[in-house]
């Protein structure tokens, strides 16, 4: 077990190392969600198809997911300071390369290179949250990472506009160097809680947290969550709802441009395309915030399973109403809307079965989830869609995606865990009762 600390820190102090860490997630959201403005000019300006495009998100994704281990690793080791200072000249590199680059590969390499940065930035400020909040994780850890679902809400119309007025390649190098500022600014406020803190009172906290979240007494390290097979069903279920996500937070204006809302104008210099990003991001950066507290109230496998079927609802419906704009804008916020929770449920869950110590490492195993999800929602929702001619047999793969994993979270993951908590807490009181500490607690954690 970890020696805990009761090193007095003042309760304004951790929510103000919460709030830097939302705004360098803010800082870096456009890298992923803002992606979509660019992707027809850049067929237009580099004579390509749009599947060859959209593999630049998925190397980004891959960048950023591939290493998040490494970089979980060097936050856990020297710090979330440094390693989030060192990624904002990353960031900035992404973006500005992009507005450089008069190929694919200049692209694909300048993207990949914003996809470190934004992983490091994505791993240390998650870290952060499941380290210093252990008494509201899922509402914590979803206010960081709705940052990250809410920047692009703020953004998507001045981008849109510079991509119009000035070009993309303007919009990338300005936006970027912005960006990078941001997260240089926002890093220097960024720690970790001394090793084993925990918040004033919490064996009372805890009682009241163990009533509805199963949390584990574990301090599990990599190699040994790596031999729970609850990882890898926790592993599946995100490739599944990352993929689902992605296929339209990737595809959204390649869509739109084939039904004309890119040029459907509304109000306020909105279109049907601006509009609808910029609802979606709100709608999903809320959702990880909402549905992390919900998940600290109900369990973390009941409300996935909720939000999956929700979501796979949505894009039913949008498969219906597609054609008609009004129902476009309310249905894919929607979908974004169920959508947003995983960055929050996912992060909480490794937290709970396989402890804080190591929770930033975990997270960041299991966060390459998302990059194998972003190769079927890219350039394989892009060939798809070539190859039917119609964007209804996409929306569907998504809904099966999401139908698949609800059933997994319920069926499969709730009961599974469960026993492993029944476990360890059986053979702590056997240790107990024996005055033996020869069978430590960890162990039993990847029994399951």
């Amino acid at each position: 077990m970890v020696e805990t600390t009761s090193e007095p820190v003042r309760i304004s102090h951790r929510w103000f190392i919460l709030v830097a860490c939302s705004v360098a997630m803010l800082a870096v959201a456009n890298l992923q969600y803002a992606w979509t403005l660019f992707t027809t000019d850049l067929t237009k300006s580099m004579h390509v198809r749009l599947d060859a495009v959209q593999w630049t998100l998925t190397f980004f994704i891959i960048a950023q997911t591939g290493l998040f281990p490494i970089n979980a690793y060097f936050v856990d080791r020297f710090g979330p300071r440094l390693i989030v200072t060192l990624a904002s000249f990353f960031v900035a590199a992404g973006w500005v390369g992009a507005g450089l680059a008069n190929s694919l590969p200049a692209l694909y390499v300048s993207y990949a290179l914003g996809g470190i940065g934004a992983g490091a930035v994505y791993g240390g400020s998650i870290g952060v949250a499941m380290k210093w909040f252990p008494d509201r994780r899922g509402l914590c850890v979803g206010i960081v990472a709705g940052s990250y679902g809410f920047g692009t809400a703020l953004t998507a119309l001045p981008i849109d506009r510079m991509i119009k007025s000035s070009g993309y390649r303007s919009a990338f190098i300005t936006f970027g160097i912005i960006q990078g500022i941001v997260v240089l600014i926002a890093a220097q406020f960024i720690k970790m809680p001394a090793a084993g803190w925990l918040p004033a009172g919490w064996e009372a906290i805890k009682a009241k947290v163990l009533r509805k979240v199963v949390q584990s007494e574990c301090d599990c390290k990599p190699r040994e969550m790596l031999r729970s097979g609850s990882f890898y069903l926790l592993y599946l279920m995100m490739t599944l709802v990352t993929a689902s996500g992605l296929m339209l937070s990737a595809q959204l204006k390649p869509i739109a441009v084939s039904y004309g809302y890119d040029k459907f104008g509304l109000f306020a210099g909105f279109t049907v395309l601006t509009l609808t990003l910029s609802l979606n991001q709100v709608l999903n950066g809320s959702a990880r915030p909402f549905f992390g507290w919900v998940s600290d109230r109900i369990g973390r496998y009941d409300t996935m399973a909720i939000v999956f079927v929700m979501e796979a609802i949505a894009i039913v419906a949008l498969t219906l109403v597609v054609a008609r704009p009004f129902w476009f804008i309310v249905t894919s916020a929607l979908m974004f809307f169920a959508w947003g929770d995983i960055y929050s449920l996912f992060p909480a869950a490794i937290a709970d079965i396989f402890g804080s110590r190591h929770a930033t490492t975990n997270y960041g195993i299991q966060y390459t989830a998302k990059g194998v999800g972003s190769i079927l929602a890219g350039p394989g929702a892009a060939l798809l869609m070539s190859a039917a001619g119609s964007w209804i047999p996409v929306f569907w793969t998504a809904v099966g995606c999401n139908v698949i994993a609800a059933g997994l979270a319920v069926l499969w993951l709730k009961p599974r865990v469960a026993r492993m908590i029944k476990k360890q807490t059986t053979d702590a009181l056997i240790n107990k009762d024996l005055g033996s500490t020869s069978q430590p607690v960890g162990q039993a954690a990847t029994a399951e």
